[in-house]
């Protein structure tokens, strides 16, 4: 069977719809706010038994300028001395986390996110990084992958060698589209130069991985319009791309509120952007991962996903799947030896709890076996387009076919579509699954359909 990706305008018109992206499995949808410290310290304390290595996650929400499209935690400001109180806690958080956890545990893997954490001065930079090694035991830069996402409006080739100096390898820079009138419309002018100045001083200076960030359905996009942004992306040739579709929901995120409804492309035409942009690239040699992402062939993702071993979390798609996630600041959310936490969203119930010694989570979620077999059967599918029954029957004890004989039997239509193929011994979704490859996840996601779901979720293309 040839897996090569296929694109079926009309199965993925049929299958068209909401649903999750996987990031996590439970879903954020299922976090409650009965999870206590107590059960996250529990968890802490067997990752420290089992000596797992860490992966550690840093939300900076400000930014000096609202992108209209945005539904990140975020702090809007131009006054640089707002973030201060907030290092200030996050400092503090950092000592808290790390009394948890052993420093024989590695950090493998650390993330900056945001907002933009290039607001930050370099000296904040170097400080939070500073208490950061302090306090955990990060492995040398060579071995590690540190990253850090960057608006190319707020760093320059000074900012750039001192987050090298600092250690970070990776970077991800947000462009969307290099389409002034788009950028216009969603408040994010941003110069091709300016972009190119980053990716420049990254490529000198010896980052490891340059991601570039798009995104489709915008106000006043096209087929033609976006093909440019992506011709001269692909001249760019970053390591990775995540191809975004944009989508409306100002009752949920109010920046988008900015935007005229009237002004954004139609379902067809996005459609259409999306498959353009997809073949384009494959053709331009960039393999398509999943789930909107696309990586050059010797891209570690790409190399990952071909040896079975890559991995999906809050970070997106990843390499370091035995990593506990530990993550700090406002909203940040940590997987730690299987129980969800997330912090307080709200930026000042945040920094009172950190204030008064506190931890700052605000709801959680403890897997129970279940959770855990059908994270291991979407994982497996979501991040390689099969699943091989003996290995989950192996690992939890259980009759593949028995255990998930509802869900097999809702799967039969896609095996009739050719979204995958099904026999005794497996899964593979084929190459017009691939893009619907949320679609044949859900078909095993226990809590979809329940009230609290309604509403939560993007299109699933």
């Amino acid at each position: 069977m040839s897996n090569k990706l296929v694109w079926d305008l009309d199965l993925i018109k049929r299958y068209e719809g909401a649903g999750p992206r996987y990031t996590s499995y439970p879903t954020a949808v299922q976090f409650h706010e009965l999870f206590s410290i107590n059960e996250y310290r529990a968890a802490a304390a067997k990752s420290v038994e089992k000596n797992t290595p860490l992966s550690l996650y840093f939300h900076l929400p400000f930014c000096t300028h609202v992108c209209y499209y945005c539904g990140c935690n975020k702090v809007i400001t131009k006054d640089r001395t707002k973030a201060i109180p907030y290092l200030e806690l996050l400092h503090r958080e950092i000592e808290m986390q790390a009394e948890l956890f052993s420093n024989q545990q590695i950090v493998e893997q650390l993330h900056w996110g945001g907002g933009t954490p290039t607001f930050l001065s370099i000296e904040q930079m170097q400080a939070l990084m500073a208490k950061t090694r302090q306090h955990f035991n990060l492995v040398d830069e060579s071995e590690g992958d540190f990253s850090i996402e960057i608006d190319p409006r707020e760093a320059d080739w000074s900012t750039m060698n001192a987050l090298r100096e600092m250690g970070f390898n990776r970077c991800s820079l947000g462009v969307q589209d290099l389409d002034r009138k788009v950028q216009k419309a969603v408040n994010r002018e941003q110069s091709e130069e300016a972009t190119m100045a980053i990716i420049d001083a990254a490529r000198t200076l010896q980052f490891q991985s340059i991601n570039i960030d798009l995104i489709y359905g915008l106000p006043f996009q096209t087929e033609a319009s976006f093909m440019k942004t992506l011709e001269r992306v692909i001249e760019i040739a970053p390591d990775r791309l995540s191809v975004f579709n944009y989508a409306h929901l100002p009752e949920r995120f109010m920046p988008q509120r900015r935007i005229n409804a009237e002004d954004l492309p139609s379902s067809a035409e996005k459609l259409a952007i999306m498959q353009n942009t997809t073949e384009r690239l494959l053709e331009a040699g960039y393999v398509y991962i999943g789930m909107d992402h696309f990586a050059r062939p010797d891209d570690e993702l790409a190399i990952a996903q071909e040896s079975g071993t890559l991995h999906r979390n809050f970070q997106g798609y990843t390499t370091h799947a035995h990593c506990d996630l530990v993550g700090m600041g406002v909203s940040s959310i940590s997987q730690v030896n299987g129980a969800y936490s997330q912090n307080h969203a709200d930026i000042k119930m945040y920094m009172n709890r950190i204030e008064n010694g506190e931890f700052a989570i605000k709801r959680g979620l403890e897997m129970n076996q279940d959770d855990f077999i059908r994270q291991a059967v979407i994982s497996q599918l979501i991040c390689h387009f099969e699943l091989d029954f003996s290995s989950i029957e192996a690992r939890w004890n259980i009759n593949f076919a028995d255990y998930f004989a509802k869900e097999l039997q809702q799967l039969q239509p896609m095996a009739e579509d050719g979204l995958v193929a099904l026999d005794q011994n497996g899964i593979e979704v084929t190459g017009r699954g691939r893009l619907l490859i949320r679609n044949i996840c859900m078909q095993f996601d226990h809590y979809l359909g329940q009230e609290s779901n309604k509403g939560r979720f993007s299109k699933v293309i």
